[in-house]
């Protein structure tokens, strides 16, 4: 779909940015950077992609491309890192949860602290920074610290090994070994401030430090140590270089830009926390009246924090105090301190405010371009799919079902609707299977669809309207256990059905022995291998959540010591059978007394 929607991709620019592909659903799935926005993202679209063995996959599911222009590549280099570590795509890294991603973690609760990287739970003793996108960057940055910062390496709450003898990093100096006492407890303490001074993106103090004791050790010709010194010095002002991508201070505001052409306009909400440009919304709005962009932004800002967090400063392109004055107010109200709203004269707060406005008016040209391309390709699709399918009227309205179930057990049914070519989500219904027993998919399929018209002839508003095209997951024998109940249920035939078989790609329809095989790699196939798999996916995902209940409460139930409340708290700490069954006696105990949470460890592992 891309490649159609996309014939040229010269609504991109060619100026550095990152680009971001979002699935059928809207999803992020992943983000890159660019030196060439346009030349890049043409790269995913020729017929070897760019050299990675997942682009195929990758380029199948793109379904829309959007871009944030930035001023140079390094700021697009710390700006993706900041969008992964937001959205989480898919195809960035193979993580799928905060649980699952890497942070570094400095334990402070111990008396001398320690400095390393962590998947696992959380001690509120110690500090966390993160989460980081990938192990990689974990490494990198701990192979900096290591290199910079003599803190010790070796395990457990207490310095030092059984032996007594200090390990080879101290010999090396990575490890200034308070084992043996080789530092004070206030000298150590000095090393874990910087790294923490480090993590936190303070490096100004530190390279300053690093300068001056490398002239002094210069002056004194101590020239081993101004070596490791100056490589320490490079090695911060390399970090410092990639936090002044962003801003130079730690200040967290949002910054609104916007753009207007005639009836239409385009704002851009650049959120900064902490010094880092973590995120971008853009929005499209009517613009009946033809205002100004200075005016679409403050009217469009008392909408925006109706469910948005607040910061303690807001930017905008206005300078009208008199319009300011009540959205501060407004603004101060919902955050519960003050809020400044203003027009920033100088600096990287009007960098930011100049970039938002640059990209609402690129965002504005480029959804044009994507709607306009969109709608020609939905209607064509449609067009032929009616043609091919020999449908009485265009299937504005496709309806897909398919069955779930684990041999029979918790079986149910997913009825997904695509309006237009893209899906309703808000028309989505789910179905328990009530009169089958086993693993009967035809006699489930029957049922559910029974169901479903009957709620439609009863004129119930969650069941309407009527579909344009009823596709089933399956084949023939789907459909012939459906073919019955819409002779008894849809007896003047409105509504055409279907069935689409997964292994072929072979469509069925009643009365007809012979499929329709459909283009392979058309869009009118791929339409419909999107809703069959949307279908799939949506009946997959409430079969597991009723398994998941029924396992952990079977399990539950014959656990030690575990009554209806400690039951309730297990359910609501642990959220999934998986994790409370890989759970550790550590993160058992956060739920259950240690006796019984080693009894419990002691069955679910036996």
């Amino acid at each position: 779909m891309p490649k159609g929607l996309y014939p040229d991709r010269s609504h991109l620019p060619t100026s550095p940015g990152v680009y971001i592909f979002r699935d059928a659903d809207e999803k992020v799935i992943y983000v890159g950077k660019a030196k060439n926005l346009r030349s890049r993202v043409a790269n995913y679209f020729t017929k070897s992609g760019d050299g990675r063995p997942k682009i195929a996959e990758l380029r199948e599911r793109v379904e829309d491309i959007d871009f944030i222009s930035t001023k140079s590549e390094t700021e697009a280099l710390v700006l993706e890192a900041n969008l992964i570590k937001r959205h989480r795509p898919r195809f960035n890294a193979s993580l799928r949860d905060d649980k699952s991603y890497p942070y570094i973690v400095v334990t402070t609760g111990d008396e001398y602290p320690r400095v390393f990287s962590s998947r696992g739970n959380r001690d509120p003793r110690h500090r966390y920074f993160g989460p980081f996108p990938s192990a990689g960057s974990v490494h990198a940055t701990l192979d900096v610290l290591n290199k910079t910062f003599p803190f010790r390496k070796c395990r457990g709450p207490e310095p030092g090994r059984r032996s007594g003898v200090p390990c080879l990093n101290y010999h090396i100096g990575r490890s200034v070994a308070p084992c043996v006492g080789a530092v004070t407890k206030e000298e150590y303490d000095g090393i874990i401030a910087d790294v923490i001074a480090f993590l936190e993106g303070r490096v100004d103090g530190l390279i300053r430090d690093r300068e001056a004791q490398m002239k002094t050790a210069a002056r004194e010709m101590d020239f081993e140590r101004a070596a490791k010194l100056r490589d320490e010095l490079a090695a911060l002002q390399t970090v410092r270089e990639r936090q002044q991508a962003t801003i130079a201070s730690e200040e967290s505001f949002d910054a609104f830009g916007a753009y207007v052409e005639g009836e239409t306009a385009c704002v851009q909400v650049f959120a900064v926390r902490d010094g880092q440009v973590t995120g971008r919304d853009s929005f499209l709005l009517d613009n009946y009246g033809e205002v100004g962009a200075e005016a679409v932004a403050l009217s469009f800002i008392p909408q925006f924090y109706d469910t948005a967090r607040v910061p303690r400063e807001v930017l905008v392109a206005s300078t009208d105090e008199e319009a300011l004055a009540p959205i501060s107010e407004h603004l101060t109200g919902l955050r519960g301190t003050k809020v400044d709203i203003r027009r920033p004269q100088r600096g990287d707060k009007r960098r930011i405010m100049e970039l938002a406005q640059r990209n609402a008016e690129m965002s504005l040209e480029h959804e044009r371009t994507l709607d306009e391309a969109r709608r020609n390709q939905v209607a064509s699709t449609l067009d032929n799919l009616q043609e091919e399918l020999a449908l009485p009227k265009l299937p504005l309205r496709i309806e897909c079902y398919d069955i779930s179930n684990t041999m029979g057990t918790n079986s149910v049914a997913s009825m997904v609707v695509f309006q237009g070519g893209r899906p309703a989500k808000s028309e989505y219904r789910k179905f328990r299977i009530r009169t089958v027993e086993g693993a009967d998919d035809f006699a489930s399929m029957a049922e559910v669809i029974r169901r479903r018209l009957e709620r439609l002839n009863e004129g119930d508003e969650k069941f309407m309207p009527a579909p344009d095209l009823l596709v089933l997951d399956g084949g023939k024998g789907q459909l012939s256990a459906v073919i019955p109940v819409m002779a008894e249920l849809d007896p003047n035939g409105d509504i055409p059905l279907r069935s689409l078989a997964k292994r072929d790609e072979e469509v069925f329809e009643p009365g007809k022995p012979e499929p329709v095989m459909l283009e392979r790699n058309s869009p009118e196939l791929r339409l419909l291998q999107r809703v069959r798999d949307e279908a799939h996916r949506f009946a997959n995902t409430y079969h597991k959540k009723l398994r998941g209940k029924a396992m952990t409460a079977s399990v539950l139930d014959e656990l030690p010591g575990v009554g209806p409340s400690r039951k309730k708290k297990i359910l609501d700490h642990f959220g999934t059978p998986d994790a409370f069954m890989n759970a550790s006696v550590e993160e058992l105990e956060e739920v259950l007394p240690g006796r019984v949470a080693r009894q419990v460890h002691a069955r679910i592992h036996r």
